[in-house]
Order: C-alpha cells, then sequence, then structure tokens
C-alpha cells in the first residue's frame, strides 16, 4: 500500500509547555516538542526517564498535568475522539489474543465497524508488508516474537493511522531480529508517509529508523536534533556517555581551502568538511563508528580519511559484542568501537600504541559563540 492509496498522509504534532506530575513527583518538564508530518521522531533515554508518559500524553492516551497537545496546529485532548481516531499504537508487549493472525489484524477495524470484506482485504494488504504473507489463519498463540510485533504493527496498519505511536516495540527481541525489525519498520514508515513517535532506550534502534531525535533525562530534554547530529556531536559530557561516546572536543579552525577546514583540538589538527572562517571556535565530534584503529607497526592501506594519527589506548570496556575504546590523540580523547576479534588480534590494552583513522565527513562540528 503506498502513501497514495493509503490515505495515511502524517499529520505534525506538537507539545508545548507538557509537564506531567504525579505526587509530588515531576516525571515529564518539556518545553516543546515538534514532529513534522510523515517525519518519524524517535525518544530516546534510560528506564526512568520519562519517554513513555510523553509518549502517552503526545499520543492523546492520558492528559498532561501542563501543557498542550496540537495537531496540525489545533489544540487537541485526550477527550478528543475526532483526533485519536487518526492514531495506532503498538507496545512492547503485542497484546495478542486467542485466535488467528487475522482476528488480531482485524480487531481494530470490527471495532470501527468496517465491513468485513474490506476488512478481509486490508488484512491480507498489511500482512503482506509486515512480511508474513498467507499467515491469516494461523494461530496468533503460536508465534515468535518477532512475528508478533509484526501483527502488532500490521494490526495498527490497518486502521490507515496519520500518527503511529510505538513504545519499546523491539525491546524484548534478540539482537538480530531487531535488527531486521528495524530495517523493515522504517520502509514502512517511509512508505506510509505516517507522522510516527518512536520510544526507545536503544540508540543503534534509533539511528536506524528516525529522522530526527529527543534525549530525555529525568523528564526533561538534554538534546534534540537530527539522528546524525545529536550522536555524532552530544551536547554535553552526560549525553556523550549514554550514547557512548567522548564528549565533544573543542578547537580554533586554523585552515581552510578545498572545501576542507582544519580545527586544532589541543593537540592533532581535525580535518573536516564544514565551513567555518579562520580562527572561529567551535566543537568537534566524531562517531566510535566511524573511527578505525590499526596496530601502530601496520601499513595503512590506501585511504581516502584525511585524518590519520598516532594515538594511545587509554580505556577498554567490553560493551555487550564490541569493545569501547577511548583513544589519547596527543591531548584529545575520541571513541572507537572495536571487535572481540581486532582485539585479540592486535593485543590491544590500556597503553597500546595504534593508528587511528576516520573521514573529514565522518566529523560533526558546530560553531561557538
Amino acid at each position: 500500500m503506498s502513501v497514495s492509496d493509503s490515505g495515511a498522509n502524517g499529520l505534525a504534532l506538537s507539545g508545548v509547555g507538557i509537564r506531567k506530575v504525579y505526587g509530588k513527583k515531576t516525571v515529564v518538564d518539556i518545553e516543546r516538542i515538534d514532529i513534522a508530518a510523515g517525519e518519524t521522531l524517535a525518544l530516546l533515554g534510560p528506564s526512568g526517564s520519562g519517554k513513555s508518559t510523553l509518549l502517552s500524553i503526545m499520543g492523546l492516551l492520558e492528559p498532561p498535568t501542563e501543557g498542550q497537545v496540537l495537531m496540525d496546529g489545533r489544540a487537541v485532548s485526550h477527550k478528543d475522539k475526532s483526533a485519536r481516531s487518526h492514531m495506532a499504537a503498538a507496545f512492547q508487549h503485542p497484546y495478542l489474543f486467542k485466535g488467528t493472525v487475522a482476528d488480531n489484524v482485524a480487531y481494530g477495524m470490527r471495532l470501527r465497524r468496517v465491513p468485513a470484506k474490506t476488512r478481509r482485504a486490508a488484512v491480507t494488504d498489511a500482512l503482506a508488508q509486515v512480511g508474513l504473507e498467507g499467515m491469516e489463519g494461523r494461530s496468533a498463540l503460536t508465534l515468535s516474537g518477532g512475528e508478533a510485533q509484526r501483527v502488532a504493527l500490521a494490526r495498527a496498519l490497518v486502521l490507515k493511522p496519520r500518527v503511529l505511536l510505538l513504545d519499546e516495540p523491539l525491546s524484548s527481541l534478540d539482537p538480530l531480529i531487531k535488527g531486521q525489525l528495524a530495517q523493515d519498520f522504517a520502509r514502512i514508515f517511509r512508505e506510509h508517509g505516517m507522522t510516527t513517535l518512536y520510544v526507545t532506550h536503544d540508540q543503534n534502534e534509533a539511528m536506524a529508523i528516525a529522522d530526527r531525535m529527543v534525549i530525555l533525562r529525568d523528564g526533561q530534554a538534554v538534546a534534540a536534533g537530527g539522528v546524525d547530529d545529536v550522536t555524532g556531536l552530544p551536547p554535553d559530557v552526560w549525553t556523550a556517555s549514554f550514547l557512548g561516546s567522548e564528549p565533544p572536543l573543542e578547537g580554533t579552525v586554523v585552515s581552510t581551502g578545498d572545501g576542507v577546514t582544519g580545527v586544532d583540538v589541543g593537540g592533532p589538527v581535525v580535518e573536516t568538511v564544514a565551513d567555518h572562517p579562520l580562527g572561529a571556535r567551535v566543537l568537534v565530534g566524531v562517531r566510535p563508528e566511524d573511527v578505525l584503529i590499526f596496530d601502530a607497526s601496520a601499513d595503512i592501506p590506501q585511504s581516502t580519511a584525511r585524518n590519520q594519527y598516532v594515538g594511545t589506548v587509554a580505556d577498554v570496556q567490553l560493551w555487550g559484542v564490541m569493545y569501547h575504546m577511548v583513544l589519547d590523540l596527543g591531548g584529545a580523547r575520541i571513541a572507537s568501537r572495536v571487535s572481540r576479534a581486532s582485539v585479540r588480534e592486535m593485543g590491544l590494552a590500556v597503553g597500546s600504541r595504534v593508528q587511528v583513522v576516520f573521514k573529514a565527513t565522518a566529523v560533526r562540528t558546530r560553531r561557538l559563540g
């Protein structure tokens, strides 16, 4: 089903002055949050940061203590049935009931008294979109976790929502299934042009799915913007730590030319494609995934990467299947992710000398002042 034949063009969604208080505890305090029509916004943060509460308020599932939700600029509330009819949701637990897959997918349409023939066609189409063709008659109770989440998404899609809400829909799945579903979900959101609010604590999931992200801490937004900008240039030490990066480096532009700017960050000069004038003070950041490490004595193959340095491993931590390395480049520290095999092969440990390589296009900058 394409955007043109689904009729599910997204609606802009905003929250202004949103506060939610339970007893004496403020769990959400957001000055403003905006989701453009057809955009996917990820709410990212640790457990207890207020993500699910904010989603419930923006999705008109519960009222804020203070503030207002706007849909295409019009004030709406949890009592507004017309506004809520444009929305659909899926959660961490699919909540499938006994019966067939088709029964579960068609549930919302039955409540809306959609004719049976229309329901059958919509169910077939929705299951095809989520990769479950021909499974209408299967018992919902026999599905795997990944299949159940696809059914939950199909159940939302058949309602042709203009706003889609998802709260940790992939958190209980294993990494391999989660990665595939994240890619499939991102494709479906784009094809439908729905406005999507996606809650997760997994930054990789957010990066795969979202156009923009908001990071919450203790109910407040500490970072907001494009996915690459927020993850590549976190605004403070806490956000950098949460995202698995080092804090941004502060430096001075010392060279410009041929579309490349050199920034002295207190040791090395980092080259970037950003356009800043000589003498400008800027913040510099690079994602760990974009930083390659080679043995200090290795003959590095010919590369287009303009940033090549010799540095020292300052810290090593095992993060799941990868090692998180903090590298000292002579006064400037950046991070890198390295596979277990590479760590074993190179004998990497604190104090190891290494060559560090990353492209100018991977470097994010923001001018200060």
